[in-house]
């Protein structure tokens, strides 16, 4: 479909809201109409707004006049009209479809900062009004936004103007799911690099740790996630959890994650290097409970595999355990996935993390053309996932959406009370510095004292990582830099 602007920029969100509804169709921006393809037309002329859609041999068409009189808040002209103009477009294309998109005009990743934003500035009355009747989100998602800003806000509030978090990047896995778009690191080749990969590793962590020293920063939480980090041997495990220890004072720290998300990469000895770090949190990650599902999605274990993980997990004496699913995979059902979340309940992790399916370009389920779960049995699953959780005891805490997810749902975790991914919050809402550390990372600088966010990227592939490990080193001089500019 070609997408072409009049007199506006507002080409990106027009164009992420039609993915939404049409997320098969590829998109090109153009600067004129080709008649012999499908396209829309946005044309802004003063206060009119013209829309023209072509699909399929039909042609739609919607005009509208606003006025400036009419913007909520303190919006600008031209997010007045932009806004105006993805209702418009919103309204369209459900007639066409039939779908009600539940987040309405929303593409963003994070809707719970918006809430949190808006009821700061404006109250929760207005902010939730906003939500329902000028972003056309639902009732339902609308209440799911506010009880993710109430929760996230204490956890928020807790970060300090010095404090920082540390993620480690362990981007190996023992096979490469249908929905993972990490195709170098799950081959034997790149298997191959792990132990070079470990040792710049431990050495990227401690030449970081000088760095934090420098700056004064205090660390809060760590998460050493993948990738699938317990792909390493124990002695590797070990060694890397020692570079932390040896390089980072861990005394104040409020959690510390590992991801141990592949029951078929765990074993007992892991666990105990593990319990014997400073580890306060593990995550054991099923997806599915459902073993033609786990079949159908590449995943060479069993749900009865993970259940003795978990286990053998609680029997090493880890009392804080999240476990992640996934809503929208191949072949599952609402029952099948209905028994998945009743099996997870009734395991009484502390944290269970429920993903929307998202359609990666380079996944093997968009290159081989593989059948799908369709957004409005992706939205049925995650109805079932905010009843039965809710009624278990489990509050959502940390919310984001993916681009490409089925429907523009959404990602939540949940969480007994007191038992919170406090790393998840840090990263997402974006409230302080994240060093990160190995391939793929991404560092992410936060100003002290004001929302002025950079980043600083390593290198994405471990065997591009280990080859330009001198340019990495390089690059976080300017850490030193940022907080010369943005004192604590």
């Amino acid at each position: 479909m070609q997408l072409i602007n009049r007199n506006n920029s507002f080409h990106y969100e027009m164009e992420n809201l039609i993915r939404v509804f049409l997320p098969e169709i590829k998109i090109i921006r153009q600067d004129e109409v080709s008649e012999d393809e499908d396209y829309c037309l946005f044309s802004l002329d003063g206060s009119r707004i013209d829309i023209k859609l072509s699909l399929e041999g039909k042609i739609y068409e919607v005009s509208e006049s606003f006025l400036l009189a009419d913007k909520v808040f303190s919006e600008s002209d031209d997010s007045f009209f932009e806004r105006k103009m993805a209702v418009m477009l919103f309204d369209l294309l459900g007639d066409i479809t039939g779908y009600a998109p539940p987040w309405g005009i929303l593409t963003g990743v994070r809707p719970a900062k918006l809430m949190t934003k808006l009821r700061e500035k404006q109250g929760e009355e207005k902010a939730v009004d906003y939500f329902i009747n000028e972003l056309k989100v639902s009732e339902d998602k609308t209440a799911l936004a506010l009880m993710v800003s109430k929760n996230e806000t204490p956890i928020i509030e807790g970060s300090k103007p010095d404090s920082f978090s540390l993620y480690v990047s362990v981007p190996f896995c023992p096979t490469r799911c249908s929905y993972c778009s990490f195709i170098s690191h799950s081959n034997e080749s790149a298997k191959k690099l792990i132990p070079a990969y470990v040792e710049k590793l431990c050495e990227e962590i401690k030449i970081t740790g000088e760095i934090a020293r420098e700056q004064n920063l205090t660390l809060e939480s760590v998460y050493i996630g993948g990738g699938t980090p317990t792909v390493l041997t124990a002695e590797q495990l070990k060694r890397v959890t020692d570079e932390i220890a040896d390089n980072f004072d861990l005394s104040g720290i409020c959690e510390y994650t590992i991801e141990a998300g592949r029951p078929d990469s765990i074993t007992e000895e892991k666990f105990l290097v593990m319990k014997n770090s400073a580890c306060t949190r593990i995550s054991i990650n099923p997806q599915t409970f459902s073993d033609s599902v786990l079949k159908e999605i590449g995943r060479n274990h069993t749900s009865e595999e993970t259940l003795s993980a978990f286990t053998l997990a609680r029997e090493k004496g880890f009392g804080n355990i999240n476990m992640d699913l996934i809503a929208g995979l191949p072949t599952d059902t609402l029952e099948s996935f209905s028994d998945t979340l009743d099996t997870a309940i009734s395991l009484k992790p502390e944290n269970i993390t429920v993903h929307t399916l998202a359609l990666k370009r380079s996944s093997t389920i968009v290159t081989e053309g593989k059948r799908t779960n369709s957004a409005l049995l992706t939205k049925e699953m995650l109805s079932l996932v905010q009843k039965k959780l809710t009624s278990a005891g489990y509050e959502p805490y940390y919310m984001y959406r993916q681009s490409k997810s089925l429907g523009n749902l959404e990602n939540v975790g949940w969480a007994k009370k007191g038992f919170e991914g406090i790393y998840n919050v840090y990263m997402m809402e974006e409230c302080h510095t994240i060093l990160s550390v190995g391939a793929g990372a991404v560092i992410k600088l936060k100003a002290p004292h004001g929302s002025e966010i950079e980043r600083i990227y390593n290198y994405k592939y471990p065997y591009e990582y280990i080859g330009n490990f001198e340019e990495i080193i390089s690059r976080k001089k300017y850490i030193g830099e940022f907080y010369t500019k943005f004192p604590i």
